[in-house]
């Protein structure tokens, strides 16, 4: 089915499942502790051995050697794979290092090798072992001192935009605005570590992981194996949490099928910690330059947003930028990204790549130009919305209400009696209140979907498509039970194996949207099946209570199916409608914080978040992945930050002892509302993606919170208490 029109109305529109608070239909597998997730996989049939992954002790360079043979000789020992014995292997399509293989050293943690015994503790005690001889090079590990040779990426990225004249506009406007705001490189720091067990059956190999998108691992796991795609068969029914960091291929699925073939027996993998933080992915710490110009009314006239981040050689921007580009009225504008050549562990999408460190920068920079113009900051954000593109005018937003977010948000927050910066005091508390938009872009993929009917009327989704703790199973199970007209507990749903059709896989944001909507095609596949078979005018046809009706005739759904069952298949493709119109989500986040007048010390009091992201398919899930990303901005306004040791290479805090994430006793009450919306320019499912919109914007809103709380601009994140301890009063 393609997407080229705005959808019209459709089942999914009577809302007798979709749109309903139904509690996950995967939760008691999990409550109950049966959901079994990669590195549980048990079959006791299957003589199980465990792996040990090896990583670099250097940042830059080559292996000269590699002595393994007291390694060999250890206890339980079965096999050792080193780098250098699998050679030089080609690069997957989304990796920017290689996972394994070869003696170049591109980061520190870069797989080197793997050990394979009968006991994890065995292959622990016996990777000690292994003797390595290095050829070191000198590395770049500053984003600060590479600064300066940053260069600007390929026009395809669109690292620079610009409308208008930023810099006449800028010099002639009555209030201008200038700063640099700094954000540190953060890690995904999810519950589940990377893991997964793969098996050999001759040439083919089954892997039990925990992967967001199935079919790039497949895909990238079969170029680095040299191998035939269909002969890899993955699996990853349920993830402990991804935050982007499962996106692509990593390096416990290869290890565990080198490991595999070379023990000649099933082989489990999981990275630990130090090596999630520096094996994997991060989110890249950014330089932020923010220029803005505007008349005394407040409005707008010249905005510029210029972003510097690093990675390794061949890797890609943080697009930091992406939103200003959108977000706020302006007829002069310019945009600039500029990417550094660092030697750190690779840099990669991380929630809401982009938006949520841009708008960490810029929704301080707009409050300090309210501040600036002598407005309120709500006021001053609703005086310079635009329902169009600002680069393009003469496109518009498919729907925006950024303005309703924004004054729903102060009514039901209490806005009114935001005190002056500095001015309330409870105690030994200064207590303050901060705002900040949320914009993240509606994304699409195509999205392919499997949908059986059986003769007990039972209807079976089958897709390639993940949960990474979302709510995947629940909604996709919803959008299959209103199309067919049964009630959820009438519909099971299969989802992460490659055996599946391919799905648009979780994330970007875009997981829910596109996968319901390839399931909704894949269920008028199997509508019009249904109605054929009994006979019906497939226009007339109604869905509903577990019956097929065409006038006065109602007959069984079961009946349908008949005794070998029907089967409807297809996949959602996209027409030009998110280039004819601009298709976005927004919302506003509003925070009151303590400070201690004597420490520094900053508690969070409220939290809440108004969004505006279309229908809402689910608002219990929809719920959840806000208030989890809150939880998540909090960590990134307060206390997550990678250390880097600029000597070595590496980040230091590989742990969750050292790098700290927000925990319960961090997070008061939370607060969501949905504003009541559907936008058809979307998909059939007139949605869009929640999940990200919930974190962007809320860093910033912490720190105007502190700011109106103690009169302290902090510029650079985390906003820890030595950085407002000076400031604080006398």
């Amino acid at each position: 089915m393609k997407f080229d029109r705005p959808a019209t109305t459709n089942p999914i529109d009577r809302l007798k499942v979709v749109g309903q608070p139904i509690h996950r239909i995967d939760g008691q597998l999990k409550t109950t502790g049966r959901a079994m997730y990669a590195y549980e996989w048990h079959d006791p049939n299957m003589p199980y051995a465990y792996g040990y992954p090896v990583g670099s002790a250097i940042a830059k360079g080559r292996i000269k050697s590699m002595d393994v043979s007291a390694v060999k000789m250890a206890a339980g020992v079965l096999a050792v794979v080193t780098t250098l014995d699998v050679g030089d292997r080609k690069k997957g399509k989304f990796n920017t290092a290689k996972l394994f293989g070869g003696d170049k050293i591109q980061h520190y943690h870069q797989a080197i090798a793997v050990v394979v015994a009968e006991t994890f503790e065995q292959a622990r005690a016996a990777a000690a072992l292994i003797k390595v001889a290095y050829a070191e090079e000198k590395g770049a590990f500053d984003l600060k001192e590479a600064q300066a040779s940053a260069k600007k990426p390929d026009e395809s990225v669109q690292p620079d935009s610009a409308a208008g004249d930023f810099e006449s506009a800028f010099k002639s406007a009555p209030v201008t605005f200038e700063e640099t705001y700094t954000t540190p490189d953060q890690s995904h720091a999810m519950m589940e570590p990377h893991a997964s067990i793969a098996a050999w059956n001759g040439d083919e190999v089954t892997v039990w992981t925990s992967s967001q998108m199935i079919d790039w691992w497949r895909s990238d796991l079969a170029t680095t194996l040299d191998v035939d795609k269909e002969k890899i068969h993955l699996m990853s029914p349920f993830i402990g949490g991804g935050f982007g960091g499962k996106l692509f291929l990593r390096s416990d699925a290869v290890l565990a099928a080198f490991a595999a073939k070379a023990a000649k027996r099933p082989v489990k993998v999981a990275l630990p910690r130090p090596f999630m933080m520096n094996n994997t992915t991060h989110r890249p710490a950014t330089i932020q330059r923010i220029r803005i110009g505007a008349g005394h009314d407040g409005k707008i006239t010249a905005i510029a947003h210029e972003s510097w981040s690093g990675d390794l050689e061949g890797g890609q921007l943080e697009t930091a930028v992406n939103q200003t580009r959108l977000l706020y009225a302006g007829g002069n504008r310019m945009t600039a990204m500029r990417l550094a050549t660092l030697d750190l562990p690779e840099g990669n999408a991380m929630r809401a790549p982009g938006e949520a460190p841009g708008l960490m920068a810029l929704e301080i920079a707009i409050d300090e130009m309210a501040e600036k113009v002598g407005m309120d900051p709500v006021e001053f954000r609703i005086v310079n919305d635009t329902q169009v593109d600002p680069e393009k005018p003469e496109r518009p937003f498919s729907h925006r209400d950024l303005v309703g977010c924004l004054k729903l948000g102060a009514e039901r927050f209490g806005w009114s009696n935001r005190p002056k910066a500095g001015s309330r005091r409870e105690g030994n508390w200064l207590v303050g209140m901060g705002v900040a938009a949320a914009f993240r872009n509606n994304l699409v993929l195509p999205s392919g979907a499997r949908v059986k009917l059986d003769r007990q009327g039972v209807v079976t989704v089958e897709t390639d498509m993940t949960d990474i703790g979302t709510g995947s199973y629940t909604i996709i199970a919803q959008t299959a039970a209103e199309m067919m007209g049964v009630g959820i507990d009438k519909v099971a749903v299969q989802l992460g194996d490659s055996r599946f059709p391919v799905s648009a896989g979780s994330g970007g944001q875009f997981g829910a949207n596109s996968s319901t909507s390839g399931v909704y095609a894949a269920c008028v596949k199997l509508r019009e099946a249904a109605a054929k078979k009994l006979g019906f005018n497939s226009k007339d046809v109604v869905f509903e209570n577990g019956d097929v009706r065409s006038g006065n005739r109602s007959v069984p759904l079961a009946e349908a199916a008949g005794q070998e069952g029907l089967v409807g298949e297809d996949t959602i493709t996209w027409g030009d409608l998110t280039e004819t119109h601009q298709q976005s989500t927004f919302g506003a986040h509003f925070i009151e914080v303590g400070v201690d007048v004597a420490t520094g010390e900053t508690r969070l009091r409220r939290m809440l978040a108004v969004c505006a992201a279309g229908r809402i398919l689910n608002p219990i899930t929809a719920r959840s992945q806000v208030i989890g990303a809150m939880t998540m901005g909090a960590g990134g306004a307060l206390s997550e930050e990678l250390a880097v040791d600029t000597r070595r290479g590496f980040f230091v805090n590989h742990d969750l002892a050292g790098y700290e994430v927000a925990v319960h006793a961090d997070i008061p009450r939370q607060d969501v509302i949905f504003m009541d919306e559907t936008d058809p320019m979307s998909s059939p499912m007139k949605a869009k993606g929640v999940g990200e919109l919930g974190l962007c914007g809320v860093s910033a809103a912490i720190a105007n919170a502190i700011y109106n709380a103690t009169g302290v601009r902090v510029r650079h994140y985390p906003i820890t208490l030595d950085k407002l301890i000076e400031g604080m009063p006398a």
